[in-house]
């Protein structure tokens, strides 16, 4: 085996996010470099060890043994030189390096992204990049610090914490109404054209607390599916039909009178705002900063109360 050169860190760092992710694109974007410099900085790390890290196909990177145990090697070594430049900053005002955060479009439009512009302003040392999408992205593979979940957690390897809870709602454009007989249950809503959120898992299905503790379950019928809180929102606000929306996301269109609440005298249960975040011995700065702000910002926003 031919002596190694001398390694760069970045090398390793390369090395890592590719033995991490299992992809060169994916390895690209949580570096946030070219698909080319990834490629090209594992060769040479692979020509200076004399050892073949990875095997590649057509279809997918999989780690040889002697990558499998370097990784397992450099793994504690990286995340414990991470931690220890963490503590070196953590008594400094200003943060720096990068927060990657993501959530859904919608959440991003409505709040997020105003609570990132004011965080920003208080720390101009520190980039931010926002990644939005509907579907729920892998946070290793995907390279992010942070992402903002609403609704309920499903089982996840990661940690989570509680930021804010919200109030669900039952809801209808004015025109909707019009056109529909008056309701006294939820059950009588059943033959309504219903717009489901293909996100959720069981979008059709939903439990209901009434007068003197009644409870009612009731599966509605959908002609109309859509995979986007945002599309679903225009949707029911342009009467195409009735759905459960979030009080934050609804806030603005019930204030407005675009969205009326039906049966106000049923509940649905109360769900929350969630900051998740990959599991590790210590949280970065940065994002125990955010999500200390984000905390104090969703409480004190007078846009997220109908």
């Amino acid at each position: 085996m031919a002596l190694p050169g001398r390694i760069d860190l970045n090398d390793l760092l390369v090395f890592q996010a590719l033995a991490e992710t299992g992809s060169f694109t994916a390895a690209a974007r949580r570096l946030g470099v070219a698909t080319a410099k990834v490629s090209v900085e594992i060769g040479r790390l692979e020509d200076k060890l004399g050892l073949v890290l990875f095997s590649r196909t057509t279809r997918r990177v999989a780690m040889s043994d002697a990558g499998q145990s370097l990784y397992e090697e450099c793994r504690p070594l990286l995340q414990g030189l991470d931690e220890a430049l963490e503590r070196a900053g953590s008594g400094k005002d200003d943060l720096a390096g990068t927060l990657r955060i993501s959530t859904t479009v919608d959440h991003a439009s409505l709040s997020l992204a105003p609570a990132l512009a004011e965080f920003a302003r208080l720390h101009p040392q520190l980039a931010i990049d926002l990644r939005t999408s509907d579907r729920v992205l892998d946070l290793v593979e995907e390279g992010i610090d942070l992402t903002i979940r609403l609704g309920w957690l499903r089982d996840s390897s990661h940690r989570a914490l509680k930021l804010a809870g919200f109030e669900q709602y039952l809801l209808a454009a004015p025109a909707f109404l019009a056109r529909i007989p008056a309701s006294a249950s939820p059950q009588d809503l059943t033959e309504c054209d219903w717009i489901a959120l293909t996100l959720m898992p069981t979008p059709l299905t939903w439990c209901f607390g009434g007068p003197g503790g009644a409870v009612q379950t009731v599966h509605f019928k959908s002609r109309i599916r859509v995979d986007s809180p945002g599309a679903m929102r225009a949707l029911v606000e342009s009467g195409a039909g009735i759905s459960v929306l979030d009080g934050i996301s609804a806030a603005e269109g019930m204030r407005a009178g675009r969205l009326v609440r039906l049966l106000p005298d049923w509940s649905l249960p109360d769900a929350g705002v969630y900051a998740v975040y990959p599991s590790g011995r210590l949280v970065p700065n940065k994002v125990r900063s955010f999500i200390d702000f984000y905390r104090d910002y969703l409480e004190r926003a007078p846009a997220q109360k109908p």
